[in-house]
């Protein structure tokens, strides 16, 4: 009898299921249009609002998962994706503008992020960068301008909060050239430095 799979405990993939790209959508439903792209993209989990599949996009094997909302939803994702094979992670999603330039509907591609949450000071000090890897976000900007889409490269805010934000804090950052406001990628950033894996992330400005 073969020995059973290890699944992990939140996403219910285990090692095989998943391949080393992943995009991290925070809607279910987006992962599957994302997938819908893929080829021959199959389901691979489906447990507590986490669904992962997995496929190929020119010959080159990736998957995509959702997060959920907000830094410690994604952290359990990210976490449980390094485990099972998942080297680098590309969040995607929607961002608020804080800039009177960016319209909805304009690509930011985040270079680093400023960490307005908890999650991330849990694995380090708020003095340790939030920053995307280089030669993901290359890569993000390169498929943008292939695209011939509005982007704008920068750093991007990320906070608990959806509702209540502190619209002083908020003129602050934008004074600062902040681009926008985003609810997960200070945390995925970090987490995939210390681990010795890469990330970026690729959002369509919303408002």
């Amino acid at each position: 009898m073969a020995p059973e799979k290890r699944l992990q405990p939140h996403i219910m993939c285990g090692v095989g299921d998943v391949a080393r790209y992943a995009f991290l959508p925070g809607d279910p439903q987006r992962v599957e249009r994302i997938a819908s792209h893929f080829d021959e993209a199959r389901k691979v989990g489906d447990y507590r609002g986490y669904v992962t599949y997995t496929g190929e996009a020119g010959g080159v094997g990736i998957s995509a998962c959702s997060t959920g909302i907000g830094c410690p939803s994604a952290a359990i994702v990210v976490e449980e994706l390094m485990r099972i094979g998942v080297e680098t992670f590309i969040r995607v999603g929607t961002t608020g503008s804080l800039q009177p330039g960016l319209d909805s509907g304009d690509i930011v591609v985040a270079t680093a992020a400023v960490r307005g949450e908890g999650t991330s000071r849990s694995y380090v000090p708020v003095e340790y960068p939030a920053a995307a890897s280089l030669d993901v976000t290359l890569a993000l900007l390169d498929a943008a301008e292939e695209f011939g889409v509005k982007v704008h490269p920068g750093i991007v805010l990320s906070t608990d909060a959806y509702y209540g934000g502190n619209e002083e804090a908020l003129r602050t950052y934008g004074a600062a050239n902040v681009l926008s406001i985003e609810m997960e990628a200070s945390t995925i950033f970090p987490l995939a430095t210390l681990r010795g894996k890469r990330a970026g992330a690729i959002m369509v400005v919303d408002g």
